[in-house]
């Protein structure tokens, strides 16, 4: 098994942020640049294992689905090829091949834009609560994982503190941003949301929920123009489940990082830190189904 990659080290250039994944690096007044680790996360703390390729996986399924939403919305990419990264980064290519993306600075709006068709997760539980999600009134007697009659856009307040993003009501949005960038990012999130959910279909996926991250770019001319920026439509953002397993009335089998949750449940961890490691048997199965999440959605093998 190959040795995840936990942490970077690129020398003197500044280090902006390290997330939870990903480690953001300044390279400009408008250039960063994104490198997607093999940490993994769960009950919002990083643990002690890393899953090998993950952020190989994480990084190549973006820019599957950046390419593939071009036309209905710019992004903040400029190139994911090492080899043309600016000199300075060139004595860290083992650290950034297939990993990393040059991108352009945004200026990012502080919310979530989560859309979801299925009813699960933090909105089952406040459906459970209210028989609403973030202000939107549900039908009564719908089930865990049963597919809403809409999608719905059902965003959250970014928290930078590390613990659950806060779920938020279409008019607190309004008031953050103002009602026109409001109504922009939920237009945009509810089609990429379809364009998402055909191709997910087509290969036997079910888009279940995800979120997105926009930002405001120059445009050639000045003008500002909002793009989609960071991860997209990757497992660690989305909840994808087998359409020929799907079976309503309880939780589905996903993409993402069930073996770990249930590790972790299973050994009674109090979900304080420090973080537990994981076995090689965990570590090996949720990297089997990243992998082959990635090869799914994209058709492709290679990373």
């Amino acid at each position: 098994m190959s040795e995840a990659l936990i942490q970077t080290d690129l020398g003197s250039l500044p280090l902006t942020a390290r997330g939870k994944v990903r480690d953001i690096y300044a390279l400009s007044a408008d250039r960063l640049l994104f490198v997607a680790s093999d940490r993994i996360s769960a009950f919002d703390h990083v643990l002690g294992s890393g899953i090998p390729f993950k952020g190989r996986i994480l990084t190549r399924l973006s820019l599957f689905w950046f390419d593939l939403l071009k036309p209905i919305v710019p992004n903040h990419l400029i190139t994911a090829d090492a080899t043309q990264f600016p000199p300075e980064l060139q004595p860290f290519l083992d650290q950034l091949e297939g990993r990393s993306m040059l991108v352009k600075r945004a200026k990012m709006f502080p919310v979530e834009c989560v859309v979801r068709g299925y009813l699960s997760g933090s909105g089952w539980k406040d459906y459970q609560q209210t028989g609403s999600i973030c202000g939107i009134k549900l039908p009564a007697g719908l089930r865990e994982s049963d597919r809403l009659p809409d999608p719905i856009f059902t965003p959250a307040a970014k928290i930078h503190s590390g613990g659950h993003d806060e779920n938020i009501s279409y008019e607190v949005v309004e008031k953050t941003i103002g009602a026109a960038y409001a109504d922009a990012l939920r237009s945009l999130t509810l089609k990429i949301y379809e364009k998402a959910t055909e191709h997910a279909g087509r290969q036997g996926l079910i888009l279940a929920d995800t979120k997105f991250e926009f930002g405001l770019v120059a445009d050639e001319s000045g003008n500002e123009q909002i793009v989609l920026a960071d991860e997209v439509l990757t497992p660690d953002s989305s909840r994808y489940w087998p359409a020929g397993s799907y079976n309503p009335g309880g939780p589905q089998p996903s993409f993402d990082k069930q073996y770990v949750r249930d590790y972790l449940e299973s050994i009674h961890w109090n979900k304080q830190a420090p973080a537990p490691a994981l076995p090689r048997e965990v570590v090996l199965r949720t990297g089997e189904k990243y992998l082959e999440a990635y090869r799914l959605l994209t058709g492709r093998t290679n990373l």
